[in-house]
């Protein structure tokens, strides 16, 4: 089957299956495709969380809704791939977003026992988290998220996507912004 479509859009709308904070019925729906090890995308997440909080208080917390994706760029980054799984192994125990918290902080400290840390700091289930890690639980998900991305037209990260169209704009807080509080194309729900 072969889809027409614009490159410059998502192509797998945001579904409540993902990694979700805020609601998917926000006025801005915002979907980041990001690498753990990656610091541009460390910074843009750094970013993103700033204006989450301006946002809410500006505009209620329903305003923006922030999803991540897994996009581990194992062929420059060779802990993003095991990073990734250490937050879907958390996310089984409830703690997807504190171990992603973790994992952007401390981006030079991604081996296997840095991650076993991580995950005994957060209380996980040990003898879980790492049977998941062992048997790879999770790679069936990551691999979505990547094939997702690729459909998209995502080749490096961070990728962001506002209410389904690719942005393009630089990487600092006064033009994300800008571009997540106008609407540039004159449609709110691109979906």
């Amino acid at each position: 089957m072969k889809y027409d479509r614009d490159p410059s859009s998502l192509f797998i709308p945001p579904l409540t299956q993902d990694h979700i904070q805020g609601v998917l019925s926000a006025t801005v729906v915002l979907v980041m495709y990001g690498d753990y090890e990656s610091s541009q995308s460390a910074d843009v997440y750094r970013l993103i969380k700033v204006i989450q909080q301006q946002l809410s208080v500006s505009f209620g917390e329903n305003y923006l809704c922030f999803i991540f994706r897994h996009f581990p760029q194992i062929q420059t980054h060779s802990h993003a791939q095991h990073a990734a799984q250490a937050a879907e192994a958390a996310a089984a125990q409830s703690q997807f977003w504190q171990m992603h918290e973790i994992l952007f902080a401390r981006q030079q400290e991604l081996g296997n026992g840095y991650l076993i840390e991580y995950a005994n700091n957060l209380k996980l289930d040990i003898s879980q988290f790492l049977q998941d890690m062992s048997k790879q639980v999770h790679v069936n998900r990551i691999n979505k998220d990547i094939e997702s991305g690729l459909q998209s037209g995502v080749t490096a990260t961070p990728a962001l996507f506002i209410n389904g169209i690719r942005y393009s704009g630089r990487w600092n807080i006064r033009q994300l912004m800008t571009a997540i509080v106008t609407d540039q194309r004159g449609d709110i729900n691109a979906y």
